[in-house]
């Protein structure tokens, strides 16, 4: 069985839950106490010697990155319609992954280290600014379209997903990018959807 080592505040180990609930897989949750620096033990250093979560091991296989982990769920579970192999597609969804590691990172990620975490390394005033600026830029992506690429659900929307959604835990409001909150909405209602502490699921009547 699929085993996921991570923790429920770490967005970056939602996304890795969110593509397994969504494509249907059974796996085993294991808990990292980050808290308690579980993840610079010596134990799990021997499984990534980054100390990081998520971490996802199956069969033989250790993986580690929160992107990296979607790639290889979307090949290897899921096929061409959450990870394409056509060029342009696939540079198309690959991009946003790196917009992942990158602008949401350094903006919205950053924001709810400070604010949630205390993390105080962080300049707030630069996390904001980054927050702005691709908040809009996605804001105006989503003005035309229903997903980020391909006119379907991807690993893009996944990656990108989580901390988005999560943007008012780092106290930067979604309220002026209406497309955005649509687009949110719309994960929400997609068949497996799987929720985290700070992302309320879908209620059903």
């Amino acid at each position: 069985m699929i085993k996921l080592y991570g923790h429920e505040l770490s967005g970056n180990s939602y996304k890795a839950k969110l593509m397994l609930s969504l494509l249907g897989l059974d796996y085993e949750w294991i808990k990292v106490d980050l808290m308690a620096g579980a993840h610079k033990q010596p134990e799990f250093l021997e499984l990534n010697s980054f100390g990081q979560v998520p971490l996802l091991v199956d069969g033989n296989t250790v993986l580690a990155d929160a992107q990296a982990i979607l790639v290889y769920l979307a090949r290897q579970y899921g096929g061409d319609r959450w990870l394409p192999l056509e060029a342009l597609s696939l540079a198309q969804v690959m991009r946003w992954l790196s917009t992942t590691a990158g602008e949401i990172r350094q903006g919205p990620e950053s924001a709810r280290l400070y604010h949630l975490f205390k993390t105080t390394n962080i300049n707030i005033e630069r996390a904001n600014q980054k927050s702005e600026f691709i908040l809009t830029q996605l804001n105006n992506h989503l003005a035309n379209r229903e997903w980020l690429e391909l006119g379907h659900p991807t690993i893009a929307d996944v990656a990108v997903f989580p901390y988005v959604a999560l943007a008012p835990d780092g106290k930067i409001s979604l309220e002026n990018y209406p497309n955005i909150l649509t687009w949110i909405d719309r994960i929400k209602h997609l068949p497996g959807f799987l929720g985290m502490i700070g992302i309320e699921e879908p209620v059903t009547v």
